[in-house]
């Protein structure tokens, strides 16, 4: 069965002028090939759509069934000029976006709602995920873009852009009540070292764990790991169980958890970078306008 849009117009004129005359000049046609549009329709859907006589068009049982659903595949049709021009500029369409779990108390949240702003017909998939689970996922076209812990790996660095998005230092977490934080409103890494560490694991986050331990490093100290956990949430709720301390990028502390309090390190510390990678052959141009976003407000 093949029916055109065409021939649902046609029917729809005749059905709100209820008079074939009147269509034909609302359709800028004459009505022979008016009636004979008709006809083949309602061959075509093996029943008649109209009932004639010389005065008066009426609409069958049948025809009053289609007259609303042919105004909706009429309403649907007109509307894919700009839907297609919409997805082809990146206003429409879908954005699938993994997050470490440390971009969701920073620079996660403001960046989805400015791009909501902006794109308000694009759809977000959003998954949280460890660095490692996101490069796979990006080398195997599974999401369109990672906020990850760099560095890339070579096979990723070959296949993939990236860009900073934040650059923050780590601070102490520490169960509240701690001693050696008393009164300070920052605290060396000696001063607690005799705790155990709640650390990410290196297969996870190689870059992360390694600038941990290279604080501890420049402060002459070995820590001793007590616990590794793979998300931010868990490694704070381990602190404020009382399992030890912690060094955690420093939008954490917008985790508000009792029991914890947050401290700047004296020490020198280094600088944690979160950033977005994806691959370079995705033509997809939702992320062409998710990326000129978030170029557009690194220049700010």
């Amino acid at each position: 069965m093949s029916i055109e849009l065409r021939q649902l117009r046609y029917f729809v004129a005749v059905a709100e002028e209820s008079h074939f005359g009147r269509a034909a000049a609302r359709l800028h046609m004459t009505q022979p090939p008016l009636s004979q549009t008709i006809q083949a329709l309602e061959a075509t859907l093996g029943t008649p759509l109209f009932v004639r006589t010389k005065r008066s068009v009426a609409l069958t049982p049948a025809g009053t069934a289609l007259l609303p659903e042919a105004r909706r595949i009429l309403q649907q049709a007109g509307a894919l000029p700009d839907l297609a021009r919409r997805a082809a500029s990146g206003e429409s369409g879908l954005l699938s976006l993994s997050f470490v779990s440390t971009a969701d108390y920073s620079v996660l949240p403001p960046l989805l709602r400015e791009f909501r702003e902006h794109y308000p017909k694009v759809q977000i998939e959003l998954r949280e995920a460890t660095t490692d689970v996101q490069i796979d996922d990006l080398l195997q076209g599974r999401i369109d873009a990672g906020l990850l812990i760099p560095p890339l790996h070579d096979k990723a660095r070959a296949e993939m852009d990236y860009m900073t998005v934040l650059s923050e230092p780590l601070v102490l977490v520490a169960p509240q009540g701690t001693k050696a934080l008393r009164g300070k409103s920052g605290v060396t890494l000696d001063a607690v070292a005799d705790m155990p560490l709640i650390i990410f694991p290196r297969r996870i986050a190689p870059a992360f764990h390694d600038a941990i331990l290279g604080c501890f490093r420049e402060a002459g100290l070995t820590p001793r790991i007590g616990q590794e956990a793979i998300q931010m949430q868990t490694i704070v709720g381990l602190v404020s169980a009382g399992m030890g301390i912690a060094l955690v990028p420093q939008s954490v502390s917008n985790l508000k958890r009792p029991g914890v309090e947050y401290k700047p390190l004296a020490d020198k510390t280094l600088q944690v970078d979160t950033g977005l990678a994806w691959r370079r052959d995705n033509a997809s141009p939702v992320l062409r306008s998710f990326l000129e976003l978030l170029r557009k407000k690194s220049r700010c």
